[in-house]
């Protein structure tokens, strides 16, 4: 038998990465009965305890495993390659998953394969880019976090003391684009005048990097930081050791700095838990879903101690607003920090996926760097 495969039974089985049903269980909706007992498998590109992309995912694997009648098995650690496809092949054959949660962009390749030679299981990815030809059992889902970064900038906004933010990017793309101008956006709605100094350090994952970045906005005069890296773990430490305010990301973060965690954008991949259901019944679901708060696809972390209650509640009203769809992210008037128009008074951007959101590659206005 293939060693890959037995290593990886070993460990599940002895590591404790047998998620157990728990206090989660009223989370999720519960199968239907006569489905019978459901292994899903998760699979994760990093450390799944991560505070950050990987622990977003470890966090919907519990509410998955808290539903009656699931089991979840899991490896950590799962490289982009061919590798990927061994680990599915083992929880499939060896512990007759039904469900795969691939929760890298690079497993999709890797995903598409499998899909076809296991059509009775359904496989997730994170992407959001499946098309017409893709294998019907495969879905691809992702959310809005830009709606979460909106609120966060207002958060930063009302508690940032020199008027100056900061907010690290780990690749030019689009997401992290929106992500940065949601941020921007939702301070200069409570504060105009705001700036917020962007830095982009070309990697997913480079603490030293992170760190030293951190430290010199700082030294800039930014108060309140967010970081779009793998792990925002480095970066909200940092800023909790130098006495200023942070927000997460991916994941909630709260419990890194008590004193200066203010909240934070993060991912609901449990709403996987919709196609699975569907899959399992043999009804109708999507391929392909994005939403936000609207479609509760993400959540926004638990305020930090430091945050009032008047501010608390003034950024609730504005989760409200996307919700009922009363607050739109890109409206004019709207110029990039080039001072170029993007859009004039009277325009306005649909909250719902559009080619424009996925085609942002521009900050906006009080973007500095």
């Amino acid at each position: 038998m293939d060693q890959t495969r037995m290593n990886r039974r070993g460990f599940l089985r002895h590591g404790g990465n047998l998620v157990a049903a728990g206090t989660l269980a009223a989370a999720l909706p519960s199968l239907v009965a006569a489905q019978g007992a459901v292994t899903v498998g998760f699979i994760y590109v990093g450390p799944r305890q991560d505070y950050g992309w990987n622990q977003s995912h470890w966090d919907a694997a519990q509410k998955i495993a808290a539903m009656d009648g699931v089991s979840v098995v899991e490896q950590e650690n799962v490289p982009e390659t061919a590798e990927v496809e061994k680990v599915i092949q083992s929880m499939i054959e060896l512990d007759g998953a039904k469900v795969i949660f691939g929760t890298s962009f690079g497993y999709w390749d890797s995903l598409k394969k499998m899909a076809v030679e296991y059509p009775d299981v359904l496989f997730t990815h994170i992407g959001a880019i499946w098309k017409e030809g893709d294998p019907e059992n495969v879905v691809g889902y992702r959310g809005y976090t830009e709606e979460a970064h909106y609120l966060c900038g207002m958060a930063a906004a009302r508690m940032s003391k020199t008027g100056k933010l900061g907010f690290i990017g780990s690749k030019p793309l689009y997401f992290i684009y929106n992500n940065a101008n949601g941020f921007i956006l939702g301070a200069k709605a409570v504060n105009p005048d705001i700036t917020c100094n962007v830095v982009i350090t070309g990697d997913w994952n480079n603490p030293v990097r992170e760190a030293e970045t951190t430290n010199a906005l700082i030294d800039q005069g930014c108060d309140v930081i967010i970081a779009n890296v793998d792990s925002p773990k480095v970066s909200v430490e940092t800023c909790e050791q130098r006495g200023v305010y942070s927000c997460g990301y991916h994941s909630d973060l709260g419990a890194l700095a008590p004193n200066g965690f203010l909240t934070g954008a993060e991912w609901n991949w449990a709403a996987g838990a919709e196609f699975m259901q569907a899959f399992l019944a043999g009804e109708p679901y999507p391929n392909l879903k994005r939403g936000g708060f609207a479609e509760d696809m993400i959540a926004l972390s638990p305020f930090g101690a430091a945050v009032p209650q008047d501010v608390r509640d003034e950024v609730m009203a504005a989760k409200q607003g996307f919700i009922d769809g009363s607050l739109i992210l890109y409206k004019g008037p709207l110029k990039d920090n080039q001072g170029n128009v993007i859009l004039e008074e009277g325009e306005s951007i649909a909250n719902s996926d559009t080619p424009f959101k996925l085609g942002v590659d521009f900050f906006v206005e009080g973007a500095i760097g």
